[in-house]
């Protein structure tokens, strides 16, 4: 089977390894252009591109694949990549996490095969695991689905569910579904031709919405269990903030203890306890933290640069 693979993060990139340590010839990649990234803001390739380039593997980078997109360098990039898969001899097309909506134009060539981080229809669309620890999911898991033009509607050829751990974060859930959807879309092609698509459940249906950085700052009039979640939930990115002396401080752990106070009210603070603030349900202690600029801490550490007296959480 010759599989053309799109896909951008490591995400995607451990199922491209994993179809490549299995046999299956890759004649193509897609994935998205180079992005400025580091301190220094140099073009980085993403990690899909550096398992392609690692393996000969011929790269595309369209800005998109919309034929008629308004951009006429988008529309011309798209219509070079259309070119190119016509012409190219391949079976289907593996899809996991790539950025670009794939138009009818693409899906019509041969099949599309995605390889989804939910257990669909839940939460279906960009950031399904965020969304999954933010909303206190208790499992989730990974979804292979044949792609139609809807957002992540398409009927299911394979699912597998995993437990959400007390203490999973995105990062660690995400290197757990990269495993669980790379496995799977190897069993699932070395099966194909058996797999019976099922279509998705009416009822159930939820959106993952694109995470944005405004969803960053914690608001302690909320309860205590969701903010924390929400820690869980922004890390790696973009890093919970909580305003500390008018500071914006990156929150990148916290646990949701009984206590009672004004909003905001700092209830304890010290190496033992950690940073403990009144919510509006609960408290939220604070057990690791960053200043701008700086390195993440543990509490102990933070405290020493911001003494008990003069902290305050706006």
């Amino acid at each position: 089977m010759k599989v053309v693979f799109a896909g951008t993060p490591e995400f995607a990139a451990c199922a491209l390894r994993a179809l490549i340590e299995d046999g299956f010839e890759v004649p193509l990649v897609l994935t998205q252009p180079d992005r400025p990234a580091g301190r220094g803001m140099q073009l980085q390739a993403s990690p899909v591109k550096q398992v392609a380039l690692e393996h000969a593997i011929p790269v595309l980078q369209p800005l998109s694949l919309r034929m008629d997109a308004k951009d006429p360098e988008r529309a011309a990039q798209a219509t070079a990549a259309h070119e190119t898969l016509l012409a190219l001899d391949y079976d289907l097309m593996v899809v996991a996490a790539y950025g670009l909506i794939l138009p009818k134009s693409t899906l019509d060539i041969k099949p599309c095969i995605n390889i989804h981080g939910s257990l669909l229809p839940r939460w279906r669309g960009a950031a399904p695991i965020h969304r999954a620890i933010e909303a206190g999911d208790r499992e989730t898991g990974v979804t292979i689905m044949q792609m139609e033009e809807g957002l992540d509607t398409g009927p299911m050829l394979a699912m597998e569910a995993i437990a959400i751990d007390d203490a999973d974060t995105t990062g660690s859930l995400h290197d757990k579904l990269a495993a669980l959807g790379a496995r799977m879309i190897v069993e699932s092609l070395r099966r194909y031709a058996g797999l019976k698509p099922a279509p998705q459940p009416e009822q159930g249906v939820t959106y993952a919405a694109k995470i944005s950085k405004d969803e960053a700052k914690l608001d302690l009039h909320l309860p205590a269990a969701g903010l924390a979640r929400k820690v869980r939930a922004f890390n790696p990115f973009p890093g919970a903030q909580a305003q500390v002396n008018g500071v914006a401080i990156k929150i990148w752990k916290a646990e949701a203890i009984d206590g009672s106070g004004a909003a905001g009210q700092v209830l304890a603070a010290d190496a033992r306890q950690g940073i403990v603030v009144a919510c509006g349900q609960g408290a939220l202690r604070l057990t690791e933290l960053q200043k701008p600029g700086g390195k993440r801490l543990p509490a102990a550490e933070f405290l020493k640069g911001f003494p008990l007296e003069k902290l305050a959480f706006d």
